[in-house]
């Protein structure tokens, strides 16, 4: 009985050092096991730096397609989404009133004419008068000087004279009075003709129709838009770059376009115009992206995202961007020499969208470069063991 106590006392400490054994292992095997790594080195790679920006798409041309007279819609000749030219008619208003104008101002005209005729031919009888009463008066004239008649009958000759004279003043100021009332006839005739023009509405340039604001029988007033015309040759992305991130971008710098209606295709693109004035919330600036060649579809206000390219390089010597770390201010790597890593520091150039970095200064090439997700990368310390997976 003893004996057999012994031995299971003897059984239960072997148990408890087997557990201990075991716990040493899985310690040396999960927390002082060195930390697994990636690992790379420099390779040379085409690289293309890139700003981003966000943004709508809008166009640079807008304008709303008014009446210049207040009139009722009765016809309309084109509707949202088409393409128009220049002079294309767009709508028309009602212009029976104004043509009634037009009328009465062409018969003003026509009488103004007839009158003019009428004066003219008075212009002439007063003059042909004139002479008559010139020539009697300068007879009579010189037969009273001769007591040939008697000086009453040479006076009423001159006084005839006068009297014509004075009728062919008044004939010459009737003429020109009548050609006044011509030419105020003629401009009222000119302005009726140019109110029934008012009534046809056409394209002041080509473009397409944004919206069609109005519809037949609306009342339109001068100022309110009947149609949205944009011109599709100035559209383009307004986005909005940070401002920390503009060393580079200047106007006709590439750029790339995703809209949000085709995620999965970039469209050409080129910087084309810089705003001058920042947003003092956001801190970002406007930077406008034309689309190379023009949309031939689009929609005002839809989500872009622009890539402007700024810079491009060939067959420089990049490392993945991950690899890259931060300690004290300086950019550098971890290098693995004898299974210990060691902080280098380096100096790096354009970093590439797709996830590499150019590095100019700080490696030789044949480095060995420690890769981790980011919070093992964040422990990582000078002398540390890894091993590589």
């Amino acid at each position: 009985m003893e004996l057999l106590k012994k031995l299971a006392r003897k059984k239960k400490y072997l148990v408890w050092a087997l557990v201990l054994v075991a716990a040493v292992v899985l310690i040396k095997l999960t927390l002082l096991a060195p930390q697994k790594v990636k690992l790379v080195s420099l390779e040379k790679r085409d690289l293309t730096a890139q700003v981003y920006g966000n943004g709508t798409v809008e166009a640079k041309v807008v304008v709303g397609v008014s009446s210049k007279i207040t009139g009722r819609i009765i016809e309309l000749c084109a509707d949202q989404g088409d393409y128009v030219k220049r002079g294309q008619l767009l709508a028309k208003l009602e212009n029976n009133d104004f043509i009634q104008q037009q009328h009465q101002s062409e018969a003003g005209v026509n009488r103004a004419a007839a009158s003019l005729n009428v004066e003219q031919a008075n212009l002439q009888k007063a003059k042909a008068n004139l002479v008559l009463a010139e020539k009697n008066a300068q007879r009579y004239r010189t037969l009273a000087d001769k007591n040939l008649v008697s000086k009453l009958e040479a006076e009423q000759f001159e006084n005839t004279y006068l009297v014509a004279k004075e009728e062919v003043a008044r004939s010459s100021a009737a003429l020109e009075s009548v050609r006044m009332e011509q030419s105020a006839n003629r401009a009222g005739l000119g302005f009726a003709k140019s109110k029934v023009a008012d009534t046809l509405i056409y394209a002041p340039q080509d473009g397409v129709i944004i919206t069609r604001d109005l519809e037949k029988g609306a009342t339109v007033s001068p100022g309110l838009a009947i149609f949205t015309l944009a011109d599709p040759q100035t559209v383009w992305v307004k986005a909005n770059v940070d401002e920390s991130q503009l060393r580079g971008v200047s106007v006709g710098k590439k750029a790339l376009i995703t809209l949000r209606s085709s995620s999965n295709e970039q469209l050409p693109g080129q910087v084309a115009r810089l705003g001058r004035e920042s947003d003092r919330v956001t801190e970002e600036l406007e930077v406008d992206v034309a689309f190379t060649p023009p949309l031939k579809s689009f929609r005002l206000g839809e989500q872009s995202d622009v890539y402007i390219v700024t810079e491009t390089k060939k067959d420089v010597p990049s490392l993945p961007s991950a690899a890259l770390v931060a300690k004290e201010k300086k950019r550098g790597v971890w290098v693995v020499e004898n299974s210990k890593l060691k902080f280098k520091e380096v100096t790096i150039g354009i970093v590439d969208r797709k996830g590499f970095t150019e590095i100019k200064t700080g490696l030789e090439g044949g480095e060995r470069i420690a890769m981790a997700p980011p919070p093992d990368m964040a422990k990582f310390s000078n002398g540390m063991k890894v091993v590589a997976q």
